[in-house]
């Protein structure tokens, strides 16, 4: 309702300040003024002034009422509390002079209009002004740069030690997800020649580690530990990006890159914040990756630490639930998948015996 107020007050100033502009020009053919510009200037200078303050007074309006939070998305992690916070810095900064630079626009349009008797001053130089313009903004855009590269270096860093590591590949146009497995935890090599229809990350079977990992259809995370994405694609660049984590990081093919954070929300909790009985954490490509992109998203679930450790030690790995790949395995570590994959070995085929075959045994 406000916006709408807001709007048509707009439409209304500015329609009478185009009444004024030509009720102005007939007054000046009316005496006889048209070809004096003195009074045009006047008008045009304190326009100028006007679209100024009105410009400054409409930006506070959306920034503070006009529905901004509706545009900001709850945060749900450490990193984005540090996000948020470099965002918002620079936004202050940006403002500042923004606003700095378009007074003085504005303000030197209307001090030196034109008036009948002025002479302009001949300024070429002033050292001490390229001194001022030059080495302040030089301090402040450092003081940001080096700033977000503390903070860019921190999430693209080294994870805490014992953090949840976690595989995400993209590809036209879906997500898919490897876990470490419940026997070693930890995520085992790929081979991109590997890859096919049923092996879509192409998990490397040579590799004792992958023996027990596990595919899931989407990301699981814990509530407050820290989790590690180990980020590729498979066909061209995607982008993985979670507003409320505030986290994204491009999947480049052939080139792995990686992050880590720390989920601060579950689910359950943003649904109660949120207002929202349907809300799911959403993971999404933000690189334009081809014709479906729109619908590559997968869903993310953040649970307490109890309910991931019971959901984690349900699953079953890879190879278990595709155990054609045995033949993929080496003969010498076939024994070892098994156990790892927690495959069994199919019972030997059993053949009844007739009596007479008892009897002449």
């Amino acid at each position: 309702m406000l916006n709408t107020i807001f709007i048509i007050a707009v439409v209304l100033v500015i329609g009478v300040l185009l009444v004024i502009f030509r009720v102005t020009k007939l007054v000046e053919v009316v005496k006889g003024n048209s070809g004096n510009n003195l009074s045009g200037n006047k008008l045009q200078g304190l326009l100028l002034l006007l679209f100024m303050i009105f410009g400054i007074a409409a930006f506070f309006y959306y920034s503070s009422f006009g529905g901004v939070d509706d545009y900001t998305q709850p945060i749900a992690s450490e990193q984005g509390e540090l996000t948020d916070g470099l965002f918002w810095t620079t936004m202050y900064v940006t403002v500042f002079v923004f606003i700095l630079t378009h007074i003085l626009l504005f303000g030197f349009a209307w001090r030196y209009q034109h008036k009948e008797g002025n002479k302009a001053d001949f300024y070429p130089h002033n050292n001490k002004l390229e001194m001022i313009w030059t080495i302040i903004p030089a301090i402040v855009l450092s003081v940001l740069l080096f700033t977000g590269l503390k903070a860019w270096n921190k999430i693209t860093g080294p994870a805490p030690e014992g953090a949840e590591k976690i595989e995400v590949m993209g590809f036209q146009f879906a997500w898919a997800f490897r876990y470490g497995g419940n026997v070693d935890g930890e995520i085992g090599k790929y081979d991109f020649k590997k890859i096919d229809v049923s092996n879509a990350m192409g998990i490397d079977l040579t590799d004792q580690t992958t023996f027990d990992d596990f595919v899931a259809g989407q990301l699981v995370l814990p509530k407050g530990k820290a989790v590690e994405l180990s980020i590729r694609a498979r066909d061209v660049i995607h982008s993985v990006f979670n507003p409320h984590f505030r986290i994204q990081m491009n999947a480049v093919p052939g080139h792995p890159t990686r992050l880590w954070f720390v989920p601060t929300k579950t689910t359950e909790e943003m649904k109660v914040e949120t207002g929202n009985p349907d809300f799911e954490y959403e993971l999404v490509c933000n690189k334009i990756c081809g014709t479906s992109h729109y619908g590559m998203r997968a869903i993310i679930k953040v649970l307490e630490q109890d309910e991931y450790d019971k959901w984690y030690a349900e699953q079953s790995s890879w190879l278990s639930a595709n155990p054609e790949y045995m033949d993929d395995v080496p003969k010498e570590l076939r024994e070892a998948a098994k156990i790892s994959a927690q495959i069994e070995d199919e019972p030997e085929e059993v053949v009844e015996m007739n009596s007479e075959e008892e009897t002449t045994l």
